[in-house]
């Protein structure tokens, strides 16, 4: 039996209305919740003693569970003539509920005789557009409404906002006469995602106060939790329904949908009244066939959001097909924020959860992680440079060890310096330093290029914090190096933070590496090798490393010329669009000879070797260098054992030409 309205006109007709309630018989009809799910916030508005007018009761069963808890003083009116038949003789035992056949827009109450005009879902059935003769009946509802309420009374909406509904209470209710807020009721969405077929729309409580004139207007909302948000405008308020409503549809179409391929969708869930969001979700499917676990979601510990498992649309795949779930929500934490603990995170992702689960998911969600606590995170320092925008330094634990990270918020995940920490004992004192030993993965494949050309002298554009450079350095005794960096904050940054030591074996020039390169060109200078390890502040390219115009033909003939016979480019090329690499590979082969490039599966970055030496790569001389790499590391105690596994270093090789 279809019971659906054939156009969204018939939702404000009576003979609708009447054909509906005789279809249905004796079963109440519930639009937007029943008094279990809507109590929580009907008790905070309601009082027992209240005065209540229901209009457009139809044939709920909400005024008579309110009547059975203690609200005896209830009065419903309805349109239609069946339903009060019905609704008296229903409740005929409540005998001081009334139900009265009567229009809402033209009632016979007196002047303030209600404390509480309650509308569950009678305004979303009267407006069911913004046509001039639908704005015209909404008046003479409203008109009624602030009639018949006393000074202090409510007027309590339970509504679905739509934009055009959410308009019309903002013009009406929104002057210094009236004290107008919104709350979600997130119970009764979840109630109906649990009866229904996955689709579930935001359910809101508009709570308009009446008072005699204020001295400014009260706009308030409570999108999530229970602390209540203070707005300026009513442009803001819309904003925040908005935002809810949007969210509603994308996680609605996720629960009936698999994603396809390596597609993904990305949320990022926002505390009230804050700009930064709270966490970032990143919602994978795999197909069902393979997938032995229908659903979970994977906490991601404050520190490691930028590790390739975590940080990469490859890697999140990666994690889902190893835990075998049909769907993985991958959460992260977002900086700037504080972390109770992993419970307290479960707590707060748990309605965002029951929202993104795929259809027909029933169950507790499994929450993964790590370990049992949410990671640390300390802030270092935080600061803007003109050159790089926002940036932090912060303290993250890795694998039970500490590092020391600066991060550009611009592209905040994205690790642009890293260095290990270590404790030393001085006369009995311990202190926390850095670790000159310590290098990225592939910073480590880059140093390679050291014992390769046997160089005494190197040029480093990009110096971050500095770990690159001073790896070598302490390396490498008669090794001069050169680093060169647009942005003269980070160069206090490496030297208070990261331990950057200048002095006449390591310089630092502030300047534009363009202009570094060419003048170093005009002047005859030469290095053993040249590394790139700059960030992109454009990401809308697909390259993150280096910015594109040093990828231009004037550049590296400037590199071109700079480099000594034996001499090598090294480029740390972060690029996630398939079609630029091969046309950065295809110009890099116009100014070298011979390439190679070192790329590991779990690393966003590749490291490309480039000469116009003589001396092709081949698999022995770059397993030789690396070997020399490692013991020359071992002889300065830099490291136990290894700064290259050679395993993974030659089986990531790719000799190009």
């Amino acid at each position: 039996m279809n019971l659906l309205p054939k156009s969204h006109k018939e939702f404000s007709e009576k003979d609708y209305w009447n054909k509906f309630f005789k279809k249905r018989g004796k079963k109440a009809f519930e639009w937007y919740g029943e008094y279990l799910e809507l109590c929580s916030h009907l008790h905070k508005y309601i009082k027992q003693s209240d005065v209540i007018l229901i209009p457009g009761c139809g044939n709920s069963s909400l005024s008579a569970d309110l009547y059975d808890v203690g609200y005896p003083n209830i009065t419903n009116i309805d349109v239609s003539e069946v339903v009060i038949k019905q609704m008296n003789a229903v409740n005929a035992h409540r005998t001081r509920m009334k139900f009265l056949y009567m229009d809402a827009l033209n009632t016979t109450f007196g002047n303030d005789e209600f404390n509480v005009v309650l509308d569950k879902g009678t305004l979303d059935a009267l407006m069911p557009d913004d046509s001039k003769e639908t704005n015209e009946r909404i008046d003479k509802y409203f008109d009624e409404i602030k009639r018949v309420l006393k000074i202090g009374g409510r007027f309590i909406c339970i509504s679905l906002l739509q934009s055009h509904i959410t308009d019309k209470l903002l013009t009406y209710f929104c002057d210094k006469t009236w004290m107008f807020r919104v709350v979600r009721c997130h119970e009764a969405e979840e109630k109906n995602a649990e009866n229904g077929d996955g689709m579930t729309l935001p359910v809101f409580v508009v709570i308009a106060t009446k008072f005699k004139e204020m001295p400014k207007l009260i706009l308030e909302v409570c999108m999530a939790g229970d602390k209540m948000q203070r707005l300026e405008t009513t442009e803001d308020l819309k904003a925040c329904v908005k935002s809810v409503q949007d969210t509603a549809f994308i996680t609605n179409g996720l629960s009936k949908t698999t994603l396809d391929g390596d597609d993904e969708v990305t949320l990022d869930l926002m505390q009230p009244g804050e700009d930064v969001p709270r966490y970032t979700l990143y919602i994978v499917d795999q197909k069902r066939s393979q997938a032995i676990n229908k659903y979970a979601v994977f906490i991601v510990p404050q520190g490691r959001e930028s590790e390739w498992l975590f940080g990469t649309p490859a890697g999140r795949r990666q994690l889902q097909d190893s835990a075998r779930f049909g769907r993985l929500v991958v959460a992260v934490l977002r900086r700037g924020h504080v972390f109770q603990s992993l419970d307290a995170v479960k707590e707060e992702l748990a309605h965002s959860a029951k929202m993104l689960a795929p259809y027909g998911f029933s169950g507790q969600i499994p929450f993964l992680s790590l370990g049992s606590d949410v990671g640390r995170r300390v802030r270092v320092r935080a600061g803007r440079s003109a050159v790089s925008g926002e940036f932090v330094v912060e303290d993250v634990d890795v694998d039970g060890a500490a590092h020391r990270r600066l991060v550009f918020l611009a592209n905040q995940f994205l690790v642009q310096s890293e260095a290990r920490l270590k404790t030393v004992k001085r006369k009995n004192k311990s202190k926390v330093v850095v670790d000159f030993g310590y290098v990225s993965l592939y910073h480590s494949f880059m140093c390679v290029a050291a014992p390769l050309g046997r160089s005494t002298s190197v040029a480093v554009l990009g110096l971050g914090g500095g770990s690159l450079c001073m790896f070598l350095k302490k390396c490498f005794d008669n090794l001069k190096i050169t680093a060169v960096d647009l942005d003269p904050a980070m160069l206090e940054v490496a030297k208070a933070d990261f331990g950057l030591e200048v002095d006449d074996r390591l310089e630092v020039q502030i300047k534009d590496g363009i202009d570094f390169l060419k003048d170093e060109a005009d002047s005859g200078h030469t290095y053993d090798a040249v590394m790139f390890d700059m960030d992109s502040k454009d990401s809308s390219l697909g390259l993150s490393c280096p910015p594109p115009h040093f990828l231009r033909a004037a550049p590296l003939a400037h590199v071109a010329a700079l480099l000594r016979t034996r001499g090598h480019f090294i480029l740390n090329l972060v690029c996630r669009d398939t079609q630029l690499q091969e046309s950065i590979i295809e110009t890099l082969k116009q100014h070298f000879k011979h390439l190679v490039t070192v790329k590991l599966y779990e690393e966003v970055n590749e490291i490309v070797f480039a000469t116009n030496s003589d001396n092709d790569y081949t698999l022995d001389n770059m397993e030789a260098a690396a070997k020399s790499l490692n013991q020359t590391a071992r002889q300065k105690n830099l490291v136990n054992l290894k700064c290259v596994d050679l395993k993974d270093f030659i089986q990531s090789i790719n000799i190009i030409s």
